[in-house]
């Protein structure tokens, strides 16, 4: 799935944060757990260099709690990696960040220093949320809609540490077609950036191959329906989203079972895994391979019809 959503202020704060990233002691960067790996931001990567990172699993309470522990395992295998789980039910295991932050980056009072955070993520991931309840007051805009922050903030959230805030951030280039459907089931993506049909059946079949048992006691169905389409066919006639003549209406559908994945009206899901995601990398290469060869073809091509000879 190709994603066209990428606000002007998601360059903006692109830039702000290479700038910022110098003079910045540790960085948080805020993931859903359920998409540990879709939800990382490849830019933080390329640039975070020997930077502390505390990777902060957000809306854990919606996810596989197996599959976010082998998330936790792999990821903190990095140096320099700490990750966190956590869910806004808990504020206690979030404020637990602070003394994390301390432990990381050790000696700071007595240099009379206050530790400088970059805070990062995704947008709708649950970061103002987070930073609210660090901070013990109202600061940043929450909600379920993304792409609420859209501005840098700086605060201070005592115990000689300073966030720094940006907005809720994609990248201009999502190479792994399976990493765009994800952040779209999810709601990382404005719905109006989507076709509710198409995200609602990617996440129906990974669903049915999956996590069947969830979906036979959600829609109390007596048998697993044999594809994505009949699964939706049959919740849409269950509810009643029928036109005239009985034809169920698909895209009503679609936003109906997504608003209760997103939920976690289903269960504890989780939609990726790191064995997933090594997988999809080796894809992602190939396709770049591909890539780079065609344009080779190309350029070869073009200053062979420019020849003089030719």
């Amino acid at each position: 799935m190709q994603i066209q959503w990428y606000p002007g202020h998601m360059c903006k704060a692109g830039k702000e944060m290479k700038e910022m990233l110098p003079n910045v002691d540790i960085i948080i960067e805020v993931i859903d757990a359920r998409i540990p790996f879709s939800s990382q931001n490849p830019l933080l990567a390329e640039l975070r260099g020997n930077k502390p990172c505390i990777k902060v699993f957000t809306k854990s309470d919606l996810a596989d709690t197996e599959i976010t522990a082998q998330w936790q395992t792999y990821l903190e295998q990095e140096q320099g990696i700490k990750t966190l789980a956590v869910s806004s039910d808990h504020p206690e295991k979030i404020r637990q960040l602070i003394d994390l932050c301390h432990k990381m980056h050790p000696n700071v009072s007595a240099a009379n220093k206050r530790t400088q955070v970059l805070i990062m993520g995704i947008p709708n991931v649950g970061k103002s949320t987070l930073i609210n309840i660090l901070a013990e007051r109202l600061i940043a805009k929450t909600g379920n809609e993304p792409a609420i922050t859209k501005g840098q903030q700086r605060i201070n959230i005592g115990e000689d540490i300073v966030l720094w805030d940006t907005p809720g951030m994609l990248w201009p280039n999502i190479e792994n077609r399976h990493s765009g459907y994800r952040l779209a089931i999810t709601g990382a993506i404005k719905d109006t950036a989507i076709d509710h049909l198409d995200v609602a059946m990617a996440a129906a079949e990974y669903l049915l191959q999956y996590y069947s048992d969830a979906l036979m006691k959600r829609f109390q169905l007596e048998t697993l329906p044999d594809s994505e389409h009949a699964l939706l066919v049959e919740i849409g006639t269950q509810r009643g989203c029928l036109r005239t003549g009985g034809a169920v209406e698909m895209d009503r559908v679609a936003k109906i079972f997504l608003t209760e994945l997103r939920a976690g009206v289903l269960g504890k899901i989780s939609l990726e895994t790191p064995a997933m995601m090594e997988k999809e990398l080796l894809e992602v290469m190939v396709i770049r391979e591909q890539k780079a060869a065609k344009k080779l073809l190309r350029k070869k091509k073009f200053l062979g019809d420019q020849s003089p000879f030719s």
